[in-house]
């Protein structure tokens, strides 16, 4: 099942600060991959999905 990045920080009970922090990246970064406007880095990526306990291939990163 596929899932956005917000939906998969708002089921893990993360506020957008506290989710930047454990990935490492700006709360402004956090953002802009929620509102799809940028796409993370693979390195990134991972990361996410590991602070959300999530399979990759489970996360939605861009509208196409």
């Amino acid at each position: 099942m596929k899932i956005t990045i917000k939906a998969a920080r708002v089921n893990k009970g993360l506020l957008i600060n506290d989710a930047a922090k454990l990935i490492g990246i700006s709360p402004r970064a956090l953002l802009s991959y929620e509102h799809m406007t940028t796409e993370p880095t693979i390195s990134v990526a991972l990361k996410i999905a590991a602070v959300y306990g999530i399979n990759i291939n489970d996360l939605i990163f861009f509208n196409k």
